[in-house]
């Protein structure tokens, strides 16, 4: 079965705001999208392709109410915190995060965990606290998703190497494997490959040749886990990363890159329909 992930990081934000969000009012934007997908994802087969679509947390309940009965679409969370709430113990005492709990309460059944703004952030915040320890943040993101797990979700777990990196690229994508999954139950989990060195503008695309050695080489360190690319799945790489047979899928985040940049549904279901050769 194919993945078909959607990242929809913080593109609710107006433009007078400074965001891309053309398409909806911000307390409508999650249902909107929701709305606007499910219907066209139903002519898919569910063993075909499943369809995970990653909200800001704020939209949550307004998506997960929108999924009609039997919706294709998916409710994913950016992420939970460390630690959970538990019967008997903490009922909630995490200011600012979000549990696990909370999560699957909204709705929520899967989870992005280490995408690569998530580990410049954790590393930023290590660095100010003059932690230099390169899988510190493998270890905190272990903690999350074991916790994921625990409570239920699916997790996408991302890793990648930046520019820098990319001449050990096996010893680092190796490490936030071992360490990212230790004691992890590996069914439950598929592997985004984000080229860090390969992404923004002006960055020179991470080609097939690289894309499948870097598959080949996460599937023999994990015995088979599932790998998306989370290079970003588009218009113009759909048809090149279906032809790769150790790609499952693939990450998608804007949709329009030039012009009114952002994101669209009808763009998305295009990049599905090109991926998917249907």
């Amino acid at each position: 079965m194919k993945h078909l992930y959607l990242n929809l990081k913080r593109f609710d934000v107006p433009v007078e705001y400074g965001g891309v969000n053309r398409i909806a009012p911000m307390e409508k934007w999650g249902g909107y999208i929701v709305e606007h997908t499910q219907e066209a994802l139903r002519k898919y087969d569910p063993g075909e392709a499943e369809f995970v679509q990653y909200f800001p947390e704020a939209h949550l309940l307004n998506a997960a109410a929108a999924r009609c009965e039997n919706s294709p679409v998916q409710i994913g969370c950016q992420g939970v915190y460390r630690m959970n709430t538990a019967v008997g113990g903490n009922f909630g005492a995490f200011t600012t995060n979000r549990p696990a709990s909370a999560m699957a309460a909204m709705g929520v059944t899967s989870t992005i965990i280490g995408h690569c703004e998530e580990r410049t952030d954790k590393n930023g915040i290590l660095e100010e606290a003059g932690v230099i320890d390169p899988d510190a943040v493998n270890r905190l993101l272990n903690q999350e998703i074991r916790l994921a797990v625990a409570q239920g979700m699916r997790v996408l777990y991302c890793i990648g190497e930046k520019s820098e990196e990319q001449d050990r690229w096996q010893e680092v994508l190796g490490a936030q494997l071992k360490t990212g999954l230790e004691g992890v139950d590996i069914s439950k989990v598929v592997i985004g490959y984000e080229p860090v060195w390969s992404i923004g503008p002006g960055k020179m695309p991470a080609d097939k040749p690289y894309i499948t050695k870097i598959a080949r080489f996460v599937k023999k360190v994990t015995g088979g886990i599932d790998v998306v690319y989370g290079g970003g799945l588009k218009t113009d790489n759909a048809e090149m990363l279906a032809s790769i047979k150790e790609i499952d899928g693939g990450l998608i985040a804007l949709t329009r890159f030039s012009g009114e940049i952002g994101f669209y549904p009808a763009e998305y279901l295009e990049i599905i329909r090109i991926y998917l050769g249907k």
